[in-house]
């Protein structure tokens, strides 16, 4: 049995060749995800969190493809698999929670329907319907057999982002990932929605990559953090690490611009600027046209080194790792 972590992702690069220049979306991004842990992925929109997640799955859509690195799942090498192998293991070896839950159910049949049929794809069979039923009442589904007589579009939102999850969940897969999975609820459902899945990881021992933009979901989910900025990884470090003593003046940036409810006046604190244009990347440090600690050796690009115990940052101003005495 494979003791690695489930997913090594090594020197990843995705790009979208077009007729107006090259888009380089994820540019050199390393991560691992252990057995039973939960790494979150954050960043401001257009960071390349979601195309990353995509390329694990190799569904980036055309014209980007990936175009150096390495993507191991369970040891598995990705990149050399042929689509149909690709296939069988989307939705088994991994599942996919989306953001817009409309969009990722299909409103043209019923919820047990695609639970059965997600089950099937992957060669597992519930002629009785107990496995549909089963994993809804797992996912917290009130009258599970009514509930799978029904269209996405006689549900919640918060109703159909659990369908959602059970169709991530339902095939037990190795590794979960999460783009963004509370974006479209409020604030209420958004917890009662964490909660259930922070839940099932822990009873399946699934592993989550947890892409958000929000500090207050890594908090409560993450062991670990990777930020992204301009497609690269600036800062990683344990969540507790990273929340107690950030080293990348974007991670401090995007810590401070988080609502206080101590600090109830005045303007809310924000990132100076705005994300580069990543068809026209700047030399450098590419978070150094909106850094307020930029000086001259900024104009060389730094490398992901360790700053601190388990802590990497892409900073010529973090601080030297604390040497062994």
């Amino acid at each position: 049995m494979n003791q690695g972590p489930v997913l090594r992702v090594e020197n990843l690069t995705t790009r979208f060749r077009g007729r107006h220049g090259t888009l380089t979306a994820v540019d050199g991004v390393s991560l691992t995800v252990g057995r039973g842990e939960t790494l979150g992925l954050v960043g401001e929109s257009g960071s390349g969190k979601s195309v990353t997640a995509l390329s694990v799955l190799r569904l980036v859509p055309p014209p980007g493809r990936i175009e150096a690195g390495s993507i191991e799942l369970n040891g598995t090498p990705l990149l050399g698999l042929s689509e149909e192998q690709m296939r069988s293991l989307r939705g088994a070896a991994t599942g996919m929670v989306f953001q817009n839950p409309m969009t990722a159910l299909n409103p043209a049949f019923t919820v047990g329907w695609q639970l059965r049929e997600a089950l099937r794809a992957h060669g597992g069979a519930d002629a009785d319907g107990t496995v549909v039923e089963r994993t809804l009442a797992e996912v917290g589904m009130p009258d599970p057999p009514r509930q799978a007589a029904s269209f996405p579009h006689q549900m919640s939102g918060g109703m159909r982002q659990r369908v959602v999850i059970a169709l991530g969940m339902i095939n037990e897969p190795g590794l979960l990932i999460a783009d963004e999975p509370t974006t479209a609820l409020d604030v209420t459902i958004q917890a009662q929605v964490l909660d259930l899945m922070r839940t099932l990881i822990r009873e399946h021992g699934t592993a989550l990559l947890l892409i958000t933009h929000n500090l207050g979901v890594v908090a409560k989910m993450c062991d670990r953090v990777a930020v992204m900025y301009a497609g690269e990884i600036v800062e990683q470090a344990p969540a507790e690490a990273l929340f107690a003593a950030p080293r990348h003046p974007y991670t401090q940036g995007l810590l401070r611009s988080v609502p206080r409810v101590d600090q109830l006046r005045g303007p809310l604190p924000t990132l100076a600027g705005s994300p580069v244009d990543m068809t026209d990347l700047p030399g450098g440090c590419r978070f150094r046209p909106r850094c307020p600690l930029a000086f001259e050796r900024c104009h060389e690009h730094p490398a992901l080194l360790p700053v601190g115990p388990a802590q990497l940052a892409r900073c010529w101003l973090a601080p030297e790792p604390p040497r062994a005495s």
